[in-house]
């Protein structure tokens, strides 16, 4: 092959790259804003000292219950307290109307994994920031990124698009936690994750 030809060669191979780690994300995914801001640091911060667990309750089965319900957020939110734009929007528009505020959920699994939040937080005593990250510290929320074709947040794929996160938190897909499990000596049937 001539120098030219491998010049054509890795320019187009590194175009290909370029393409394929900056512009095909912006593809893939589409960015849609949160209903309203939401500032962790305010309820965990020293101010409230709330736990994540005040507010994203585990179920009896020992499944997480989810974000929690407009009632939860009145029982400290009937009036006003502060003077954000974004608590007065939750105050007027879903605690006084009884309405549930419409969150972009950004670690949704999909509906055949089983992931029972109670085993792993007590008998594994593991912290929600081992898998979540440093959520819990966010002054507000990033815009939430949903995969147009899969319609699941970017949250459980990672942020990089090669799949190898740059941090042990991101991503939940299956492989991190056969890895997690291998190493704590915990042998799983598929059945156990996948109902």
């Amino acid at each position: 092959m001539s120098r030219q030809g491998v010049a054509f060669f890795f320019g187009g191979f590194i175009l290909t790259l370029v393409i394929g780690w900056l512009v095909f994300p912006l593809v893939l995914y589409k960015s849609e804003a949160q209903p309203m801001q939401f500032s962790h640091v305010t309820h965990a911060g020293e101010k409230a000292g709330m736990a994540c667990t005040d507010c994203h309750a585990l179920g009896e089965d020992g499944r997480f219950q989810g974000i929690p319900a407009v009632t939860k957020c009145g029982e400290c939110h009937a009036a006003q307290l502060g003077e954000s734009e974004s608590e007065k929007v939750l105050v007027e528009e879903y605690v006084t109307m009884n309405k549930e505020v419409p969150w972009l959920v950004y670690s949704r699994q999909p509906d055949n994994a089983y992931f029972p939040h109670a085993s792993h937080l007590k008998l594994g005593e593991m912290k929600c920031e081992d898998c979540h990250g440093p959520h819990g510290q966010s002054e507000n929320l990033r815009p939430y990124q949903v995969n147009r074709i899969s319609g699941y947040g970017r949250d459980i794929w990672g942020q990089n698009i090669s799949g190898f996160p740059s941090e042990s938190w991101q991503g939940m897909k299956m492989d991190r936690c056969v890895r997690c499990h291998a190493q704590h000596n915990r042998r799983d049937g598929c059945i156990d994750c996948h109902k």
